[in-house]
């Protein structure tokens, strides 16, 4: 597995992996499936710990990801970010083959093929390590859709929201009454809690910033969608 370690926030279907280095975890983007999936491997650089969002496709990438020597972090947990199939279509693989334990919000929790071993709520916190992400739970592009914000002590904040923010506009909604209950969320629990300077990593595509996306709200909320 080729892993570049100039991060950008881009990476090619197929490609090699992006990583990332902060004062106490690692990120590691890679993009699976057929669809462009975008998974992300968290790793405390002090325990070793690893948590993955979304093991979208591919198990032997995602694997390969984790490395094979004795060095090799230790996956403890996959969350899943929403129901949606190219987000969980590895799963039970990675799960399997790990022993991990398996997280989700539970009013998306049925549709996955795997039952997590844990539900988590808006406010909830999950264990990295010795790092800690808080839980934001995002309603509209599915019930149970959840973003996990890690707020680095040395520097801007860090959030994986799945597909319900991207760079130009939230995720995809069924009804304007599922877009108005998304893009409220975002703006309040998202743009309303987090600086500008918050780095986000959607679940296709690339990365962008919230100062970058900020003044695109008005236009967002007008359009639609």
């Amino acid at each position: 597995m080729q892993i570049v370690e100039e991060y950008t926030g881009h990476v090619e279907p197929g490609g090699a992996a992006a990583r990332r280095v902060l004062e106490a975890l690692t990120i590691t983007k890679i993009s699976v499936g057929p669809m462009d999936n975008n998974a992300y491997l968290l790793v405390c650089r002090n325990t070793g710990d690893a948590l993955l969002v979304d093991a979208a496709d591919d198990s032997e990438r995602l694997t390969d990801l984790l490395g094979h020597d004795d060095q090799r972090p230790r996956l403890r947990t996959i969350v899943t970010t929403h129901q949606h199939p190219d987000h969980w279509q590895a799963l039970g693989a990675v799960a399997g083959q790990t022993g991990c334990f398996t997280v989700a919000h539970p009013a998306d929790a049925e549709q996955l093929p795997v039952p997590p071993d844990r539900l988590v709520e808006h406010g909830d916190t999950i264990a990295v390590g010795d790092c800690e992400l808080s839980v934001i739970h995002l309603r509209g592009h599915t019930p149970g859709s959840v973003a996990l914000v890690y707020h680095d002590p040395s520097g801007h904040p860090h959030v994986f929201t799945g597909d319900s923010l991207f760079p130009g506009g939230v995720g995809k909604t069924g009804s304007p009454a599922d877009f108005r209950s998304l893009i409220d969320d975002v703006e309040n629990r998202i743009f309303g809690e987090l600086p500008d300077e918050t780095w986000f990593y959607p679940g296709h595509g690339d990365d962008s910033t919230l100062g970058a996306e900020r003044p695109k709200l008005p236009e967002w909320h007008e359009r639609g969608w």
